[in-house]
């Protein structure tokens, strides 16, 4: 007998998170109210010290976004026009954006088969004298490569962002992902695994000197009211948001384990012909998606919803096939691993608040497909 569905599943219950965390919340935020200090203040001094003890790194500094993030590092780092970035095809739009942003050129390379990360055995190939710096991009929650990344980088002399922005909290070999590269970069966009009630973001380094370049950058070049030394912008974390942040930050730890739960029953029962999430020895998963591989995607996402079970495809165009970049002169076929992934992926609802009777509808409905379609998966 097929098991009714009452209420759809989304993709990331974001109102059940809210749900469990409303009284702090709201309690933090009357303090912000009360106090009268909406930017650059006591919440956002708190929330940058115990993000960066997270980490791992000894600077962290609360921006507006994501995508700032980004930016403010290539700025940093003193990265703009003739020179070039190198970076990965799949990943969400911003991480070539902004390399694009400061007039610098994306330089794109292949990825790992089995974990859609940067391929650390291409990257070499791609670099020129006017390559600058890797952005590797830590997609999904799952760690790349980063001994390898930091070895081309220290023979090339080269700089290291990484996009952290799906994977805070994730480790590579012990080491926290934002803390081994020159400058880490995280998204708090909501529906991230520490997510705000808005944009937020989130810049780390070990070093002095970028750090208080970024202090600088971040606030439109300035350090002392109305004197500007550099060209900056208007990126600062204000303070209701990190105070929300700083309520998320103490629960963060339970709640990816509770994605890694979610993650292993999917694991352990659907499909075994299915190309399911690798964790490679010494690369941590936190499962902001959980991603499968199949030919025919659009049918099985088609039956989630005809089960009003949510479904998405991160990334369905990779960046060397975008409009927006058509002037560098990618061709289809460049790429091959990265399009062939975005041909065949297909995310599922995963977040810490899923039940197992959410998640076990999700895996009925997924194996009564295959069983519908005489496994022609296999």
């Amino acid at each position: 007998m097929k098991e009714e569905i009452t209420q759809p599943i989304p993709m990331v219950d974001l109102q059940a998170e809210l749900n469990l965390l409303r009284t702090p919340i709201l309690e933090i935020i009357t303090e912000v109210l009360d106090s009268g200090n909406y930017v650059l203040g006591e919440k956002g001094e708190m929330f940058e010290k115990l993000a960066a003890g997270y980490v791992g790194a000894n600077y962290a500094l609360g921006v507006a976004n994501g995508t700032d993030a980004l930016v403010l590092a290539l700025k940093a780092l003193n990265i703009g026009p003739k020179d070039e970035v190198i970076t990965t095809p799949f990943t969400f739009f911003a991480t070539a954006e902004a390399i694009a942003e400061v007039g610098a050129s994306p330089v794109f390379v292949d990825i790992e088969a089995d974990t859609y990360n940067l391929d650390p055995a291409q990257i070499e190939a791609a670099i020129t004298p006017k390559t600058k710096a890797i952005i590797v991009v830590h997609l999904y929650g799952r760690a790349a490569n980063m001994k390898e990344i930091m070895f081309l980088a220290e023979k090339y002399n080269l700089r290291v962002i990484e996009d952290a922005c799906q994977a805070i909290g994730t480790e590579f070999e012990g080491k926290r992902v934002g803390a081994i590269g020159d400058i880490g970069c995280f998204s708090f966009f909501p529906s991230k695994n520490l997510g705000a009630l808005g944009d937020a973001g989130l810049v780390t380094t070990n070093k002095k000197t970028l750090y208080e370049t970024m202090l600088k950058l971040r606030n439109h070049g300035s350090d002392k009211k109305y004197h500007h030394s550099l060209i900056g912008m208007n990126s600062r974390l204000d303070e209701m948001q990190a105070a929300i942040l700083l309520v998320k930050l103490y629960y963060l730890d339970i709640f990816l384990d509770k994605r890694k739960e979610v993650a292993r029953r999917y694991t352990k029962n659907l499909p075994g012909f299915l190309l399911k999430p690798n964790v490679p020895s010494g690369r941590e998963h936190t499962f902001h998606q959980y991603c499968i591989e199949l030919d025919n995607r659009d049918k099985l996402a088609a039956e989630l919803a005809r089960n009003h079970i949510a479904s998405a495809v991160y990334y369905p165009v990779p960046l060397h096939l975008q409009e927006a970049f058509r002037y560098l002169n990618y061709k289809k076929g460049a790429f091959p691993v990265a399009e062939q992934a975005a041909n065949r992926i297909l995310a599922l609802p995963i977040y810490p608040m899923m039940t197992s009777q959410q998640q076990g509808l999700i895996i009925s409905t997924i194996n009564r497909f295959f069983e519908g379609k005489g496994n022609e998966e296999k």
